[in-house]
C-alpha cells in the first residue's frame, strides 16, 4: 500500500508514512504545520464536506440571503403598514384643512380638529345627485382615490368654519415634471374662494414648488369667485401678470408664477378640468 506524503509548511520538508510526523525533523513544526500532498503533485487534497469555492455553493448562499431579505422587508412592511397608513390619512386631512385655513396645527390634533370641521365627505355625480351621504366623515367621499375620481364618483366634504358651512372640493393634474394635486374650499354661495391648497411631487425647486406657499401663491385666491358672471363656466385662472386674457375678470384672475410658466398652467387647467365637473352643485340652490 502506498504510502501518503505531507509537507512541512514552514521548511518545505516531504514526509512519508501514514500520517505527518509529531515534529519536522529539519525546523521542528508541530504536525499541524504538515500538509498532505497529492500524488499529482503539490494541490491540496480536497476537503470534505461543502465546497466553499464552488459556484453552486455561491448560487444557493446568494439564493439563500436573498430570501431571507425579501422576508424581512415583507414582514417589516405588514407590520409597519397600520402606521404607513395613518400617516396617510393624516396628511390627506391636513391638506384638507388648510384648504379651510387651518394650518400649522400639530399632527397629533388634526384628527380632533378634522372630526370637529367636516360634517360629511360625500359621494355625488356630474349631475348633482348624491352617491353616499358622509356622515361618517371619512368613510365615503374621503376613501375615493385620486385615480378613481371620475364624473360619477365625486368626493365632496361639506364643513362647518365658525358657525359658517363650507364646501371642499379636490383635484389633480399634472405640473411640468410629475403630478399636482390640491383643494379648493368655498363659501356656502358656492362661488366665493375660501381657501385652497396646492401640492406636488417634483415641480422645480424654488419656482414650480411655490405653489405649496401660502403666502407667495396660495393665499390670492381668497375671495375670488370661481365661476364667471353667468355661472356658466368655471372662470377662476392662473394667468401671467399684466396678459390680457379674453373674458376672465380680475374678480376671478390669479397670478402665475414667475419663471415657472409650465407649472402655473398645469394648475390653471387642473382648476377647469377639476370644478368643472361640480358645475350642477355649484349652479344649484340646495
Amino acid at each position: 500500500m502506498a504510502t501518503k506524503k505531507f509537507r512541512c509548511k514552514v521548511c518545505g520538508y516531504i514526509h512519508e508514512g501514514d500520517a505527518a510526523p509529531a515534529k519536522c525533523p529539519v525546523c521542528q513544526a508541530p504536525a499541524s504545520e504538515f500538509e498532505e500532498i497529492t500524488e499529482a503533485g503539490d494541490a491540496k487534497p480536497k476537503k470534505k464536506g461543502i465546497d466553499t469555492s464552488s459556484n453552486t455553493y455561491t448560487i444557493i448562499y446568494a439564493s439563500v440571503v436573498v430570501i431571507i431579505v425579501a422576508f424581512l422587508l415583507a414582514f417589516f412592511s405588514k407590520a409597519l403598514e397600520p402606521q404607513s397608513m395613518a400617516n396617510v390619512r393624516i396628511d390627506k386631512k391636513s391638506q384638507i384643512l388648510a384648504a379651510l385655513n387651518i394650518r400649522g396645527i400639530e399632527k397629533s390634533e388634526v384628527e380632533k380638529t378634522y372630526s370637529e370641521v367636516v360634517v360629511a365627505d360625500k359621494i355625488i355625480t356630474s349631475d348633482g345627485a348624491v352617491v353616499k351621504e358622509g356622515t361618517s366623515k371619512d368613510q365615503d367621499g374621503f376613501t375615493v382615490e385620486d385615480k378613481n375620481i371620475s364624473a360619477e364618483n365625486l368626493p365632496l366634504y361639506v364643513c362647518q368654519v365658525n358657525g359658517e358651512t363650507k364646501y371642499v372640493m379636490p383635484m389633480t393634474g399634472k405640473g411640468l415634471w410629475d403630478a399636482i394635486w390640491g383643494y379648493v374650499a368655498v363659501n356656502a354661495d358656492k362661488n366665493t374662494i375660501y381657501g385652497v391648497y396646492f401640492s406636488h411631487k417634483g415641480e422645480t425647486a424654488g419656482l414650480g414648488d411655490i405653489i405649496t406657499e401660502y403666502e407667495k401663491f396660495q393665499k390670492q385666491f381668497e375671495g375670488k369667485l370661481l365661476l364667471n358672471a353667468d355661472k356658466s363656466a368655471v372662470a377662476i385662472s392662473v394667468a401671467k401678470k399684466g396678459k390680457f386674457v379674453e373674458g376672465l375678470s380680475n374678480e376671478s384672475r390669479c397670478d402665475a408664477i414667475t419663471g415657472a410658466t409650465l407649472t402655473s398652467d398645469g394648475v390653471n387647467a387642473m382648476l377647469h378640468d377639476c370644478l368643472s365637473r361640480y358645475m350642477t352643485f355649484l349652479t344649484t340652490n340646495e
